[in-house]
């Protein structure tokens, strides 16, 4: 019940945080991109203002045994650049650009929003299937090496 407890806070924090900062706003973000343009810099404060926290959080993390709800830490590893992760990153930012929104103010916006994220919801879920069924099929490929 904890662990539930901390992921529920933490994710109202995380949702609240997004949509009183404007990056639920699909306008606000479309206009931070837009550099060459009307450029709206205030998402840079935002993101700038996340680092201090974060920075924070991982001093902290270092000196803990634990979590506060898990047994152990699950941090993922770091690999080099490779070609799925460059295009994974150009497909995110396409998308970005182009809805204004990203997977966690698309969430959000579904309790701000629900019919101008609904679909971007939709479309996003739609692609993580395709991906993962793609991955699965090229995994189990003769010859491939399960990536």
């Amino acid at each position: 019940m904890r662990q539930i407890s901390l992921a529920l806070f933490a994710g109202l924090l995380f949702g609240a945080g997004l949509a009183l900062s404007g990056m639920c706003d699909p306008a606000k973000v479309r206009g931070f991109l837009d550099i060459f343009g009307a450029w709206n810099p205030t998402l840079a404060f935002v993101m700038g203002g996340a680092l201090l926290p974060m920075a924070l959080a991982w001093r902290v993390q270092r000196k803990l045994r634990a979590p506060l709800a898990a047994p152990a830490f699950s941090l993922p590893g770091t690999s080099g650049l490779d070609a799925k992760l460059l295009g994974g990153a150009a497909l995110f930012g396409i998308g970005w650009g182009i809805a204004g929104l990203c997977p966690g103010p698309g969430l959000a916006d579904l309790a701000l929003a629900p019919a101008r994220a609904g679909l971007f919801v939709l479309a996003m879920v739609a692609g993580m299937g395709i991906f993962k069924l793609t991955m699965n099929r090229r995994a189990n490929m003769p010859g491939s090496k399960g990536r």
